[in-house]
């Protein structure tokens, strides 16, 4: 494997606030180290079609608080095909970059993991996913500020709830894991907590409901994850209200707000050290892996291990939630 000289850097998959603090990172790490650095536009579909252009410092200027990500970001099909990737190969190729640092989640992940197989090309990967799901991290880019705006949400509808005596169901983002409900549910002082991970039944619910009304306590937040197997927040308040049509009962998405806005200095700084790392790595010769902090240390996963295994939840925090929503 020759010796790293250019790398270029792309985002993929879902946007996440810190995307582009890692961009920045990563081109100003490179570019300290003498090597030049390019950027690919739309992730692995500008890849496909050599969507890829030279980066300096001044193009990475006065993006670390901007949301989102300056490189565009996009879910390709045609890299799902052999024919795909051997044209992103040859791009790559076409303009001598000798690595790639990818940020994304469990799709981007899967995507260099197979990229670096078949054409024995170094790709690293940064954790770039507000949903916190990808395993070998203890925090992925993202999800502070997911959380953090959540919350914020959630605290405004708790002002409503008050006033009015409602019983509100909040449905937060997070694909087919709880870390955004838990986490939500746990700061923003919520009544209830329906997270893929548990077993929690509507049954309980309502039980628990009836037990708060006894104690006088009008009005209650219910967080949902959008991937629970009791359904949807819409669902389960209908249930909810069918048991007992006495209940004042609303629902509220809040959807895709959870992925922009600027970045919190946990997302910031946490960006900025993976990729200043990932550089460090493809200068090492280290490729096919992805990049992650436990314990408050940089460790590194085999792309396999970060793709197959899954991120489990706190046990401990789960525990805690139920005992705090009594």
């Amino acid at each position: 494997m020759r010796k790293v000289k250019r790398i270029a850097v792309f985002t993929s998959g879902g946007d996440a606030p810190g995307m582009n603090a890692a961009i920045r990172s990563v081109v100003r790490t490179a570019l300290y180290h003498d090597l030049h650095v390019y950027g690919i536009i739309g992730g692995y579909d500008g890849m496909i079609k050599g969507n890829i252009k030279r980066l300096e410092v001044g193009d990475v200027a006065n993006i670390i608080q901007r949301g989102g990500t300056v490189l565009k970001t996009a879910r390709s099909k045609d890299f799902m095909t052999y024919e795909g990737r051997k044209a992103a190969y040859e791009n790559l190729m076409a303009n001598d970059i000798d690595g790639c640092v990818a940020i994304g989640g469990n799709g981007t992940y899967t995507g260099a993991m197979v990229f670096g197989k078949e054409f024995n090309f170094p790709m690293v990967g940064l954790p770039g996913t507000i949903d916190n799901d990808i395993y070998g991290t203890d925090y992925t880019i993202g999800f502070d500020t997911a959380i953090n705006t959540a919350i914020e949400a959630v605290d405004k509808i708790r002002d409503t709830a008050d006033s009015h005596n409602r019983l509100f169901f909040v449905e937060v983002m997070g694909r087919h894991s709880g870390f955004i409900a838990l986490h939500t549910g746990i700061g923003s002082g919520a009544g209830g907590i329906f997270i893929p991970e548990t077993n929690t039944s509507i049954e309980d619910l309502i039980e628990d409901l009836r037990k708060a009304t006894r104690r006088q306590k009008l009005f209650n937040l219910i967080i949902v994850a959008e991937g629970n197997q009791n359904g949807d927040a819409t669902t389960i308040a209908q249930k909810v209200k069918e048991s007992n049509p006495d209940y004042d009962v609303r629902v509220t998405i809040i959807g895709h707000l959870q992925r922009g806005g600027s970045p919190t200095a946990m997302d910031r700084v946490l960006a900025s050290r993976m990729g200043h790392s990932s550089v460090l790595s493809l200068l090492r010769g280290e490729h096919g892996i992805a990049l992650g902090v436990i314990n408050d240390k940089i460790t590194v996963t085999p792309f396999e291990d970060a793709v197959k295994k899954t991120k489990h939840l706190n046990k401990e925090l789960v525990k805690m939630a139920e005992v705090l929503a009594m």
